[in-house]
């Protein structure tokens, strides 16, 4: 997910992490190992006069399986479950919102399962971990490509307008 933010015009910064679990300081290992409730993440610092909320949580939703609890493509584990963590009263609301209007323009079968919490402490992955997309640019294509992330992203979004989600949250 950090390639995907990354560039994007009001992005300010992208950083790899760990999130909502019980554990201080955790380590790629451990979080990637399962059992200390984190989720792997990215957080998104961006310049909401630039880019909005919504946007953002338009580019998300269009760009993770919603669908499937505990995985994400061919990682699997709660570790990566789907989950939106939200900082403010107002990311809450347009963060539910959003999920609401998939609901109920439903393009496709499978329930939404992706969670929205509050967002707890936010633990930045190690240096390694950061940017890999940008350090490993062959092994992020042939992992993203070798777990069917594009074909199964164009399965679930491919008749789906987009500008709904945007519309609905700012009619």
């Amino acid at each position: 997910m950090e390639s995907l933010f990354d560039g994007v015009p009001g992005v300010i910064s992208t950083t790899s992490g760990y999130i909502g679990g019980n554990l201080d300081n955790p380590t790629y290992e451990q979080v990637s190992a399962g059992g200390t409730g984190h989720v792997e993440t990215v957080q998104v610092l961006f310049d909401p006069t630039i880019i909005s909320y919504s946007k953002l949580l338009q580019l998300f939703w269009v760009n993770i399986d919603p669908t499937t609890p505990n995985r994400q493509f061919c990682d699997i584990g709660s570790q990566y479950r789907s989950a939106i963590f939200y900082r403010t009263p107002q990311q809450q609301k347009l963060a539910e919102a959003s999920k609401l209007i998939l609901e109920k323009t439903k393009p496709f079968p499978e329930n939404i399962v992706t969670e929205i919490s509050p967002a707890t402490i936010f633990f930045p992955a190690e240096q390694y971990h950061q940017d890999y997309h940008l350090k490993n640019p062959i092994r992020y294509q042939f992992y993203r490509q070798g777990c069917g992330r594009d074909r199964r992203l164009n399965v679930l979004w491919e008749n789906y307008d987009t500008s709904q989600l945007i519309n609905g949250l700012h009619p």
